[in-house]
Order: C-alpha cells, then structure tokens, then sequence
C-alpha cells in the first residue's frame, strides 16, 4: 500500500528503513507545512518494501513517499 503525505511540504523526518516492520497508525515519517510538523502514519500493518523520499525533500499533496506491504 501506497504511503502519502497530507499536504504540500518538507519531508523533514524518515523514522523507519526498507525492511522494517510497522503496524497500523505507527508514525513513518514528518512532514513539516506552514511551519507546523506533521506526522505521517502507517495506513496498514506490515513490511516497508521502498522509501521513495530522502529527508529535506520537498513533497507536494498526495507524493507517495514509501510502500509497505
């Protein structure tokens, strides 16, 4: 399943690595948008397959930023 962010924004936190396990509502990563920090949720338990950003990364609404599985 596809993990996106909410808004547009800085990816400024990856708190998991391809091969860790999450479970639903685990937080993945933060995004940082109007000077407010977000965090970014599992929406599924399972294995995170590819991280398709790098921290500081600019993202805009609905980026895809991992897979888990």
């Amino acid at each position: 399943m596809e993990v996106t962010v909410p808004m547009v924004g800085k990816v400024t936190k990856i708190l998991v690595k391809e091969g860790d396990q999450v479970k639903e509502n685990d937080q993945v990563a933060v995004v940082e948008a109007m000077k407010m920090e977000m965090p970014v949720v599992a929406p599924i338990s399972g294995t995170v397959k590819e991280i398709k950003v790098k921290e500081g990364q600019e993202v805009t609404s609905d980026t895809v930023i991992m897979i888990i599985e």
